[in-house]
């Protein structure tokens, strides 16, 4: 069946151990022919799978639009940078989801005048946040975590920081790294990481790519900050409130809860951290000023779901590069004002999202 504009969005898969037995990838609505996907683990089912009673599945990603295997990225010239404060704080960006999309994050942190035309920092003491899923999907996930951390370095060295949080595409890629086949408790039987993070666009080159110091930089990453008034997430969940009453507590939770090394524990944090659109229907103000009340701030900013989705804008399976995309100029305000999307939908040919803070108006 063919999706059509008008339906709802995908749903993010947790494997079981059926689909080593008969391979899926299950739309929530039918089968899917995602056959355009690189990260595929197998064509569709005849006939979606029943979960049981009780059991929520979690909400699936975009599918990847082919682009080539973009591994080395051509830097080509920037406009001059703005100005930017040689004492005291500096303006601060904010990044959505890159997904792998090297080339794509290069020219959209040159366009912003943050790195200069051979790829290094430029932008003094600015901050810029990046609101986490490095890889999965595009070309070079690994090569973004190593320019991530590149700059981390000279943004540092320059009195301004480049600091990044945790995503669930992190979570997913640790899982699968450590854990491997290893039979987790999904709640709908058995899954594993492994098969998880091929439904969900793991590329074999970031797999072979990825080294111990990634694995580290990953672990550590803070899943909640706050900047200026915004509140830092990376999904628009309510999940968060599980792990602690402040920042502090949450982000130790999650520390901790990586570095116990229990399968059952971290597929648990990757499957609340895959939870979506809790801000977006009735009552998505009130979930908003839960986190605000509970960790401060007076806005939200998260990344995770794509604006297309957030705006019913979602096309059909049969839509291409050439139909455009999605179409994405910007950050998405919604829910009373209270939360700024920046997930432009950059893997289904949308836009790679780089924003200074705060909004103007």
């Amino acid at each position: 069946m063919t999706q059509g504009a008008g339906q709802g969005p995908e749903v993010e898969r947790t494997a079981t151990l059926r689909d080593f037995r008969v391979p899926a990838y299950v739309h929530e609505t039918g089968p899917y022919d995602d056959s355009v996907h690189p990260g595929n683990a197998a064509p569709p089912l005849e006939e979606p799978l029943e979960h049981p009673d009780g059991y929520t599945p979690t909400q699936r990603d975009l599918p990847v639009v082919q682009r080539g295997d973009t591994l080395q990225v051509a830097v080509d010239p920037a406009p001059a940078p703005a100005p930017v404060p040689t004492t005291g704080p500096g303006p601060l960006f904010v990044v959505g989801d890159v997904h792998g999309y090297l080339e794509e994050l290069v020219a959209a942190l040159q366009e912003k005048g943050l790195i200069d035309t051979a790829g290094h920092w430029c932008a003094g003491t600015s901050r810029l946040w990046f609101l986490g899923d490095f890889t999965d999907r595009g070309p070079d996930g690994i090569g973004v975590i190593d320019l991530v951390m590149r700059l981390s370095a000279e943004a540092a060295a320059a009195g301004g920081y480049c600091k990044a949080l945790m995503g669930n595409h992190e979570l997913l890629l640790l899982g699968a790294k450590r854990f491997g086949d290893t039979p987790v408790n999904s709640g709908a039987g058995t899954a594993t990481f492994q098969a998880a993070w091929l439904l969900n666009g793991g590329q074999k080159h970031d797999m072979d790519r990825l080294q111990d110091h990634h694995l580290q930089w990953m672990a550590r990453l803070d899943a909640v900050e706050e900047v200026d008034g915004h509140l830092l997430v990376h999904s628009d969940t309510t999940a968060y409130l599980d792990y602690g009453d402040s920042i502090e507590a949450v982000n130790d939770t999650v520390r901790e809860t990586i570095t116990r090394n229990d399968a059952d524990e971290v597929w648990d944090l990757f499957r609340k951290f895959t939870k979506r659109f809790s801000f977006r229907d009735e009552g998505g103000a009130d979930a908003v000023r839960s986190l605000l009340d509970t960790y401060g701030g007076t806005r939200i900013v998260h990344g995770h779901s794509p604006i297309p989705y957030l705006l019913g804008e979602v096309g059909s399976e049969d839509d291409g590069e050439d139909s455009g995309g999605p179409h994405v100029e910007g950050p998405h305000v919604y829910a009373d004002g209270l939360a700024i999307a920046m997930d432009g939908g950059v893997t289904m040919a949308g836009k790679l999202l780089v924003q200074q803070l705060p909004l103007d108006g």
